[in-house]
């Protein structure tokens, strides 16, 4: 996998502007805050967020991908000030299950998400390289 990293841009802070990559796709569908049997153990953004990253990781490791594979990830979240609440803690979180594993990464503030009592969905592309 390749950073895209223009010249002369401002390096951004958890996520890059662009990745290249060739090997096996994977694409995981959207992860909401909830465990195995869908139930959410938390209304709080950041458990839901940490709980769906773990989701996505544990789907990933089906495909042999690892967090480091992870090509592009979107978030849509309902309330962007949730989001920008407490990026530390978001950091943090993130951090604890993805390492220091950065994709190009979206974000975008939605109306409603179909799981109800949800308050994101995060979805993956990962490339495995060949071999």
């Amino acid at each position: 996998m390749n950073i895209l990293q223009p010249k002369g841009w401002e390096k951004p802070r958890g996520y890059v502007h662009g990745v290249s990559a060739t090997g096996k796709q994977v694409f995981v569908a959207g992860q909401v805050g909830w465990n195995a049997q869908e139930i959410f153990e938390s209304d709080d953004f950041i458990d839901q967020a940490k709980q769906a990253l773990e989701n996505i990781k544990t789907i990933m490791a089906e495909a042999d991908a690892m967090p480091e594979h992870m090509t592009r990830m979107t978030w849509y979240v309902l309330s962007k000030e949730e989001y920008l609440a407490d990026t530390k803690r978001l950091g943090e979180a993130y951090r604890s299950v993805m390492g220091h594993n950065y994709p190009a990464m979206t974000a975008v503030e939605v109306n409603n998400l179909m799981a109800r009592g949800s308050k994101l969905e995060i979805e993956v592309t990962a490339v495995v390289p060949e071999g």
